[in-house]
Parts: structure tokens; sequence; C-alpha cells
């Protein structure tokens, strides 16, 4: 059985000490919760190690990391400084981080590789604008975000990577995809992975949606079968609000 995750990205928002009361209000809320789904969530670096003392059946994850282990790469964080900090996941491939910094396929795929290797699990995302959407070209996108962001993986490797379907036309737009548009996305990935590696690995996998998943329209998208969870942003900065969607399963 795969895991369903719902994770949180609180991307560049809350100052420390609000981070810290928000971790705490998450963590308590989540030993309460009504599913089995696995809590994640993901705060800013500056929090990573202050955030890891409070939690406990929350899971810490980062939002980016480096793709070179070590050096004279100033600002950037190593896998090893994130796993230091007592990370276990890292949102790799963000539609931010694709758009804003130009991060594209190839350097996706050096960064998870090498987060791999230093026992971090990666939260890989990927996803279409809405010209690519609207011009026919979505799964040519995916297809190709994939293919090269999990070229030379194992199947041990990707046995540990999570997916995140974004579309990046309902990221922070209020817009969500309907639950037809996610689940024929998400099926449409399960099924690339059947060509990449194998149908075990395949069925396995853990894909989530981001765009827009809010407690209003929670379980409507996680009712479709290859619809495991969700990767949260807005409404993860209400303890209140993610704990809903959390259980919306």
């Amino acid at each position: 059985m795969r895991k369903k995750i719902v994770a949180g990205n609180w991307k560049m928002n809350t100052l420390l000490k609000d981070g810290m009361e928000l971790a705490k209000a998450v963590e308590k809320l989540e030993k309460e919760k009504r599913s089995d789904a696995l809590v994640i969530i993901a705060p800013p670096y500056t929090h990573l190690s202050r955030v890891n003392d409070l939690i406990d059946s929350v899971k810490l994850s980062a939002q980016n990391c480096a793709s070179e282990e070590s050096g004279a790469y100033t600002g950037e964080v190593s896998p090893d400084m994130l796993v230091s900090a007592g990370v276990e996941y890292v949102i790799i491939g963000h539609s931010e981080r694709r758009s804003y910094y130009g991060e594209d396929n190839e350097l996706l795929n050096k960064k998870t590789k090498l987060a791999l290797s230093k026992g971090l699990k990666p939260i890989f995302c990927c996803g279409e604008v809405l010209e690519e959407r609207e011009g026919g070209a979505l799964f040519d996108v995916i297809r190709e975000q994939l293919n090269v962001g999990l070229a030379d993986l194992t199947k041990e490797d990707i046995s540990r990577v999570v997916i995140a379907y974004e579309p990046v036309w309902a990221i922070g737009t209020g817009v969500v995809a309907t639950p037809d548009q996610a689940q024929e996305m998400h099926k449409f990935i399960r099924d690339l992975l059947v060509d990449l590696f194998d149908k075990k690995v395949a069925e396995n996998m853990t894909i989530l949606y981001g765009g827009s998943c809010k407690p209003s329209n929670a379980s409507e998208l996680f009712a479709n079968p290859d619809v495991d969870g969700g990767l949260i942003g807005g409404a993860a900065l209400k303890a209140e609000d993610f704990l809903a969607i959390v259980n919306s399963y």
C-alpha cells in the first residue's frame, strides 16, 4: 500500500517565533487526526533545527537543497546540512524554483541523486503552465520533466521518492484543477512510471496534488484513485486548515 501524505510547504513565510508556534500547533493537532495520512511540514531553512525539536509525529522537510556536497557556493544549503538539522524530506523542482530561479530538469536530476545519496527523501515536483495546457503540450511537458528529472535512478532510489504534480496555473491563483483533471494527470504519471521503472514501482509511488488545495476541495481531490495526498501551500500556514485537509481522508 502506498503512503497517503499531506505536506505543508510554508514557502518564504513566518518568522522563527511564529513558525515555532505553527509547528507546535500542527504537532498537537496531528496527534488528534482522524486519518492515517503522514503529515510533513517544510518550514524555511532558518527554522529547521528549532522546529525539529518541537515535532515528533510530524515529519520535517526542507523546501530545496544544493546540487553540490560542499564548497564555495555562497547562500546554498547542502543535503548533509539538512540531515544534520533533522530533515527527512526535501522538496525538489517546485515550480517557483523552476520559473524564478531557472532550475532545469538536468539540475533537478543532479539535486535528486545527491539528496538520495545522503539519505533524504525527495518530493519531486512536476507541472505545466497554462500556455502548455491550453496548447495541448501538458503531457509532453510532464513526460520530459520526469524522464530527465528521474534519469538514472534505480528502483531502490525511486522507492524513496514522492512525486508532486503541480498544475502551475493553479498555484496561488485560487483556480483548482477539477477532480477529473487531477486524476487524468496523476494516472498519466503513474502509467509513465510503469514505462520508466515497472508496474510495482508505479503502484507503490505516492503522487501528491499541489495547487490551491484547501479544506473545501481536498476530499473531492483525494477521492481520486491515483491522488495520494497533497502538497499544500497557503492553507498550510493555518494549523486548523492544514489538519482539516489531512482529515479529508
